[in-house]
């Protein structure tokens, strides 16, 4: 071969192995659609869109910062001043927390910590008639694997958190209150 022909020949290779590379990560890319919480659980694609969500509050831990989303149907019960009027959620209620790790800024010229890694996704849906068994909530939550990027539920059932949310009954078995804007 020539020395032209070894060229184009390595070049072509490299684009190959470049464009295979990236057609085979996109291929292993999680269908998060597809994830649902086993036992009668919420299922993933029930909360689609929920990254552009309004924001409720955030929230923060010694190791995690968290973002509490809510959709519209939830935000106008907020702003009508659900729980503390004493009225419930209106059916049809979801509220989304997003869990990172959290690191500081380094570039910021104070003290800043803002979100890292993935950590989890939970979800809350409001449906009676789905679940009346937990006053209408059912619960999820999916755990991040950073290595892979892929998310499992941790729990069973769309009961796993209600537990934990009796002790908010009196807000509708909702953590998360809507501070002043």
């Amino acid at each position: 071969m020539r020395p032209k022909s070894v060229r184009i020949t390595v070049l072509l290779v490299a684009t190959l192995g470049v464009v295979g590379g990236v057609a085979i990560a996109a291929h292993d890319v999680q269908d998060r659609s597809t994830l649902k919480v086993p036992n009668g659980g919420l299922a993933f694609s029930d909360f689609k869109g929920y990254e552009s969500w309004q924001d409720v509050a955030v929230s923060e831990t010694k190791t995690s910062v968290k973002a509490i989303l809510a959709n519209d149907i939830m935000i106008q019960a907020y702003k009508d001043g659900v729980p503390g009027n004493g009225k419930p959620f209106p059916e049809g209620s979801k509220i989304v927390k997003i869990e990172w790790l959290k690191k500081v800024n380094t570039k910021s010229p104070y003290f800043v910590e803002v979100p890292d890694t993935l950590k989890s996704l939970s979800f809350i849906e409001k449906d009676s008639t789905r679940f009346p068994k937990t006053h209408g909530w059912a619960y999820a939550q999916w755990v991040n694997d950073p290595a892979t990027q892929t998310l499992k539920a941790s729990v069973s059932g769309p009961e796993c958190g209600y537990a934990c949310h009796t002790a908010v009954a009196a807000q509708d078995y909702i953590f998360t209150l809507y501070p002043p804007r």
